[in-house]
């Protein structure tokens, strides 16, 4: 009885340790695609009343969760009957996610005197402006999530079915509770600064410490949006580049991340000038329409 159960037990431990070294190596090859997951939902989760940051993040963390649970089973079965739909899906969503780096590069050059004015408007509509932002952060999760979700099977594809699975879910996970649990981190620390200020009296080297947080949470989240940016350039780039072989072939011997970055802005500027023509053409038939 006794050798039966330390017999299960040996088992257990080295399915454990399969799962471990699986997941070991998918968490690498995504490791660069999470990076960009942080910076991306770390400038989307912030610019909210300190009462509202959690909530909202919290909102965005449970869609996070929801897309894992569509994804990865959508994943597994497109892998095995329908290969090419996954390659057309990371197309269209890097289509969305070069438009919205575009938009945003856009919106900074050529909108900032309107963005004076903005604030009136977000604060008289709050919660309409705070949805708006969850269903953006969470819709740009899904589509990094794709990206990081695939790559993750990818290299388990010549293991067995229940350890492509674990390894999978695994991966999902800490995409979610990792960069959520991080971004949660950098969005309280002006409050762990006050706390630490009022705790000291501002003095010695903890006052000092709390004055540091609250002055450098501005500047972190000021540098999130410009990373965020051009995150949203680099993943969109590098998903064409990775699943177009004549893109591939081309940007041999250019520099990956300048590969990525051209190619981003390329299709994210094809993108939001279709998108305008697109208005812009809606516009006038809808005044046809009311003439």
């Amino acid at each position: 009885m006794a050798s039966g159960l330390f017999a299960l037990l040996d088992d257990i431990a080295s399915l454990m340790d399969d799962v471990a070294t699986a997941t070991k190596v998918a968490s690498q090859k995504t490791a660069g695609i999470l990076g960009d997951d942080l910076a991306v939902n770390a400038e989307k989760s912030t610019g909210f009343v300190s009462s509202r940051e959690l909530p909202v993040l919290w909102a965005i963390t449970k869609g996070s969760f929801l897309n894992k649970v569509i994804i990865i089973p959508a994943a597994f079965l497109l892998n095995v009957y329908l290969p090419l739909a996954i390659t057309i899906i990371l197309m269209v969503g890097g289509a969305y996610l070069a438009y919205e780096g575009v938009e945003k590069i856009f919106e900074y050059f050529f909108h900032r005197h309107g963005e004076k004015a903005a604030p009136a408007a977000a604060h008289a509509d709050g919660q309409d402006h705070e949805q708006q932002k969850v269903r953006d952060a969470v819709r740009t999760d899904f589509i990094l999530s794709i990206e990081i979700i695939i790559i993750a099977l990818s290299t388990v594809l010549h293991q067995e079915l229940w350890l492509r699975i674990a390894t999978v879910c695994l991966v999902g996970l800490i995409a979610t509770v990792g960069v959520y649990g991080v971004v949660a981190l950098i969005v309280r620390m002006d409050d762990v600064g006050l706390k630490l200020i009022a705790r000291t009296g501002g003095k010695g080297f903890m006052g000092a410490l709390g004055r540091g947080l609250v002055q450098a949470l501005p500047l972190i989240i000021k540098a999130l949006g410009i990373i965020g940016t051009v995150a949203l350039l680099l993943v969109a780039g590098g998903l064409f580049l990775h699943n177009i072989p004549w893109l591939h072939h081309a940007a041999v011997g250019i520099p990956e991340v300048l590969a990525s970055a051209a190619i981003g802005l390329v299709v994210g500027t094809a993108t939001l000038l279709l998108v305008m023509g697109g208005k812009r053409i809606a516009s006038v038939f809808g005044k046809d329409a009311k003439v």
